[in-house]
């Protein structure tokens, strides 16, 4: 299944947010922070938006605290089971200080996701120490709500104890997604308003500036506009944070104002002998890492209308049956009714039948595609030359980018819908100014992106 858009995409963006952080569990990447000295232990906020691309295993987003373990840690993560589960362990590090876990599960790997973890261990009421927001709301309906003692002492804003992002501890990180706009408020409990609001058109949630806040003494604000410096912190207090295994290409254009196409981890293989694609970085490079054979996914926005342009560098062990293209949304296994493949031998492969077509490629040669959804038109191009038409559909049919694969090797298929983790050695953008590719935009034609599909699409 192929989706257009996630949450907050929508309605008027009025304030924008120009870059996220990749964190990828393959690279073990996270972004870390010791604080010098302890200040509010029971009154603080955590915003941040994300968007996870990892639907079936359990991620670590959030932690704070010793790292050899054996004291108390603060640690918000989504479940294998993709709830969201909050937890603070007790003084001993034993059991649970508080622990939500909500009933809502959080599946959607194209959707931006606002998260907001309000603290004040100080107040009467038990269920106002701790508040979690999604998107604007509180999350009310938990499988467990347990909650701390009064005035209890967290693991955030301690001596010598470590924020992280990305990861648990000393373990191997586990986040497959995008961050962004990651701020700490270091002594007020704040509620979602400071951070964002509903747009009053579409009634979907988006950001507001942050900048007027006060931070306090711990307080960080992370940008991650500054590509040489992903780890900035720009409040004013340079708690700046360090980074493991992240690249100046991890610095990304997909944000919570601007959503961008990405590999679907929703799309099942219908095929007896096939399997889905493994996405990593950002689910922007398809993997085979079972080495399956026959072995393909898709892309995550459908294209009705418009003009769209992606690239795909390709990975080794292709044999004969590297495929890369488009086909009709749904349900998809190799060669089946729909697709629409331009083959690794030269030939394309149109609902299963082969024909011969252009140059053949291998290893690091990079394709490109121009697709006009307006008249059903597919061009390919490798490494900036056009094989011509590949496909004449006509128009009123919807295609999304895909691919298949039919050797069982290991393979890396890095696929750049202009916003590429791969360094890019020329750089051009559409004629919106959007994207970072390696060949030239054809005049006409945009990267997929929302902002590009609320004007062409």
């Amino acid at each position: 299944m192929a989706i257009i858009a996630g949450a907050g995409q929508d309605g008027v963006i009025t304030f924008d947010v120009d870059n996220s952080l990749l964190l990828d569990r393959v690279s073990g990447a996270k972004i870390t922070n010791t604080f010098g000295s302890t200040t509010n232990r029971k009154t603080f906020t955590v915003s941040l938006w994300t968007k996870k691309v990892n639907i079936t295993q359990e991620q670590n987003l959030v932690f704070a605290g010793d790292l050899s373990g054996s004291n108390p840690f603060f640690d918000f993560r989504f479940n294998s089971d993709q709830t969201i589960n909050w937890y603070q362990s007790e003084s001993s590090g034993s059991s649970a200080e508080f622990n939500l876990i909500t009933t809502r599960k959080f599946r959607d790997p194209l959707a931006w996701y606002h998260i907001v973890m309000a603290v004040d261990t100080t107040q009467g009421t038990s269920s106002n120490r701790v508040k979690l927001y999604v998107n604007g709301v509180q999350e009310t309906s938990l499988s467990t709500a347990t909650y701390p003692s009064q005035n209890f002492d967290t693991a955030f804003n301690f001596v010598n104890f470590e924020s992280q992002y990305g990861a648990l501890r000393s373990s191997t990180p586990t986040y497959d997604g995008y961050i962004c706009e990651v701020v700490l408020i270091d002594g007020q409990q704040l509620d979602p308003t400071s951070f964002g609001e509903f747009d009053s058109s579409s009634g979907v949630w988006k950001p507001i500036s942050v900048s007027n806040l006060t931070f306090g003494d711990n307080g960080y604000y992370l940008d991650f506009e500054d590509s040489s410096d992903l780890g900035q912190d720009v409040s004013g207090n340079n708690n700046d944070f360090s980074l493991t295994n992240i690249a100046t290409t991890d610095q990304s254009a997909d944000t919570c104002t601007n959503n961008w196409c990405t590999g679907n981890p929703l799309f099942v293989f219908n095929s007896s002998s096939g399997e889905n694609a493994d996405w990593e970085d950002g689910a922007t490079v398809a993997s085979n890492r079972n080495t399956f054979n026959n072995w393909g996914g898709e892309a995550t926005f459908r294209m009705e209308s418009g003009k769209w342009y992606w690239e795909v560098k390709v990975g080794a062990n292709m044999n004969n049956g590297a495929n890369f293209g488009i086909w009709t949304d749904g349900p998809h296994g190799s060669g089946d009714t729909g697709s629409v493949m331009y083959q690794n031998t030269g030939s394309k492969v149109i609902d299963g039948s082969s024909t011969s077509y252009g140059a053949t490629y291998i290893e690091n040669d990079i394709l490109s595609f121009a697709y006009d959804a307006d008249n059903g038109i597919l061009v390919a191009y490798k490494n900036g030359v056009s094989q011509g038409n590949l496909f004449t559909a006509g128009s009123g049919k919807i295609y999304v980018p895909a691919f298949t694969i039919a050797n069982g090797a290991l393979q890396l298929d890095y696929f750049n819908f202009g916003n590429p983790v791969v360094a890019i050695s020329s750089g051009n953008s559409d004629g919106n100014g959007y994207g970072n590719f390696e060949y030239a935009v054809p005049s006409g034609y945009f990267a997929l992106n929302t902002k590009n599909l609320a004007e062409f699409g």
